[in-house]
């Protein structure tokens, strides 16, 4: 089993950028597809973005594109997502997620911890 661990978190006034990393530790990070999820206070934990094993495809949810990209460095197996024009709305807690399988059409096998993002009007 391996292990996620996400950094970059914290509070952000509106219109501005942070960038979220996520270490990969005890498995062959190269190989999978990777995600970022989040889940707001009184929400249900909702998809953001994903990226292949080989970074030539990324999927971006509609409320986030244009602002977040999402990003990996298979030689340091790590995973970003650099946020810009923050909004209050973006306000959640950030996951980090391993697919099960190279493409991210293949379901999660497991989380990490999280981080959490707030955004100030």
């Amino acid at each position: 089993q391996g292990e996620l661990v996400e950094s970059g978190g914290g509070l952000v006034q509106a219109g501005g950028s942070l960038r979220l990393s996520c270490a990969a530790s005890g498995f062959m990070f190269n190989i999978y597809a990777m995600g970022w999820f989040r889940q707001a206070p009184g929400k249900e934990r909702e998809f953001v973005a994903a990226v292949t094993w080989n970074s030539d495809s990324t999927n971006v949810t509609d409320s986030v594109k244009g602002r977040f990209t999402i990003s990996r460095d298979n030689a340091k197996k790590t995973m970003y997502l650099q946020m810009n024009n923050l909004k209050p709305e973006d306000t959640a807690v950030y996951y980090c997620a391993k697919y099960h399988i190279g493409s991210y059409y293949g379901p999660i096998d497991y989380w990490g911890q999280g981080t959490q993002v707030t955004v100030s009007s």
